[in-house]
C-alpha cells in the first residue's frame, strides 16, 4: 500500500515544503508590520497604472527567453515552431508557482511531444539556457556592489555579527576538508559505483549540460544569443524598476537602489519556492530599508509588486501558455 502511494507523497513533499517555508519567511515578514497600514497605501498611494506599464517587459523578456532557446536548439539540427516554444516558456513560469522548477522539465517534456525533439537534447538546451542566466545576474550583482560602495560599507557597519560568520566559515580549515572529501567521494562514486542508476542520472545531467555549453561554443549566431541575453535581463531590470515610480516613497530613489534591489532578489529567485514567496519580500524589504524607506512602505511596495507581477500577472500568461499549447497542436 505505501508502495503504491509513495510517488504521490514525494510530489506531495516537494511541493508542500517548499510552499510551507516560503509561507512561513512570509508571515515571520509581515506579522511585524502594521498589515493596516499597508493596505490603506495600497488603496491611497500606489498608481496601478504605472504598475501596468511595467507588465509588458516582463511578458517581452519571456518571449526573447524563447528566441534564446531556439539559438541553443537550430545548431542540433532541428527547427521547432517559435509558437510552440513561446507558449512552453510561459507555462514554464505558470507550473512553477505550483511546482517549483517542475516547469522547465515541463517544457521540454511539451516541446519532445509536439515538436519531436529528443528529450535528453532539450534538456541539455534548458540547463545551458538557465546555467547561462547566472552569468548575468552575477554581473548585476557585481556591478551594483561597484556603483553602491557607501551603501554596502554601511550595512556591513550595522550587521558586523552577519559578516564576521561568513569570515569565519570562509576561513575554516574544515570547509576545505568537507570539500576535498566531497571530490573525493564523487571521483570513488563515478570509478566504483558507475552501473548504478543514481550515478548515471547524474553522469547523464553532466553530459547533457556540457553538450548545452559545446552548443555554445558552435553555434554561429554567438554575437546573437549575448544580444538576447542583454535584451532579457533590460527587459528584466525594466518590469521591477518601473514599479518605483508607482510608489511616492520610491520614484526619488534612482536607478542604483533599483539595481541593488533588483539583483539581489533575482539571486533570491533561483530558490525552489513557489513565487519566491517570502525570500523576496524579504530581499525587498531589506534593501528598501537600507535607503532609508521605512519597513511599512517597504512591505507595501514588496507585497504589491509580487502579487502583481510574480502571482496575477504571471499565473494568468502561465495558465495562457499551458493552455494554449494544445489548442495550436490540435492536428497533431
Amino acid at each position: 500500500m505505501f508502495k503504491k502511494f509513495k510517488p504521490v507523497l514525494i510530489k506531495f513533499l516537494k511541493t508542500f515544503i517548499p510552499l510551507a517555508f516560503g509561507l512561513l519567511v512570509f508571515w515571520l515578514i509581515f506579522k511585524k508590520l502594521e498589515f493596516r497600514q499597508i493596505l490603506t497605501i495600497l488603496q491611497n498611494d500606489v498608481n496601478f497604472w504605472i504598475i501596468a506599464l511595467s507588465l509588458p517587459f516582463g511578458l517581452l523578456g519571456n518571449i526573447i527567453r524563447a528566441y534564446r532557446w531556439d539559438l541553443l536548439i537550430k545548431p542540433l539540427g532541428y527547427r521547432p515552431k517559435k509558437s510552440n516554444l513561446i507558449y512552453s516558456f510561459l507555462g514554464t513560469y505558470g507550473v512553477n508557482l505550483v511546482f517549483p522548477r517542475l516547469g522547465e522539465v515541463w517544457r521540454c517534456t511539451m516541446i519532445n511531444r509536439y515538436e519531436k525533439i529528443p528529450l535528453s537534447v532539450l534538456i541539455g538546451t534548458m540547463i545551458t539556457d538557465r546555467l547561462f542566466d547566472f552569468i548575468p545576474i552575477g554581473l548585476i550583482v557585481m556591478a551594483a556592489f561597484i556603483l553602491n560602495v557607501p551603501y554596502f560599507e554601511a550595512f556591513i557597519a550595522q550587521n558586523p555579527g552577519m559578516f564576521d560568520l561568513i569570515y569565519n566559515i570562509a576561513t575554516s580549515v574544515w570547509i576545505y576538508v568537507i570539500l576535498a572529501a566531497g571530490v573525493g567521494a564523487a571521483w570513488f562514486s563515478f570509478v566504483y559505483f558507475k552501473e548504478f542508476a543514481l550515478i548515471k542520472k547524474v553522469k547523464s545531467f553532466l553530459l547533457n549540460t556540457w553538450e548545452g555549453i559545446m552548443t555554445i561554443i558552435r553555434m554561429k549566431d554567438k554575437w546573437m544569443f549575448i544580444f538576447h541575453t542583454c535584451l532579457i535581463w533590460l527587459c528584466y531590470f525594466l518590469y521591477f524598476y518601473i514599479c518605483f515610480y508607482a510608489f511616492p516613497f520610491t520614484k526619488d530613489l534612482g536607478w542604483n537602489c533599483g539595481l541593488i534591489a533588483f539583483g539581489i532578489s533575482s539571486v533570491s529567485v533561483t530558490i525552489p519556492i513557489q513565487g519566491s514567496m517570502g525570500v523576496w519580500h524579504f530581499v525587498v524589504i531589506a534593501v528598501l530599508t537600507g535607503f532609508g524607506i521605512n519597513s511599512v512602505d517597504a512591505g507595501a511596495f514588496a507585497l504589491c509588486v509580487h502579487s502583481v507581477q510574480a502571482l496575477i500577472f504571471t499565473g494568468m500568461f502561465g495558465l495562457f501558455g499551458i493552455m494554449a499549447l494544445p489548442i495550436a497542436n490540435r492536428k497533431k
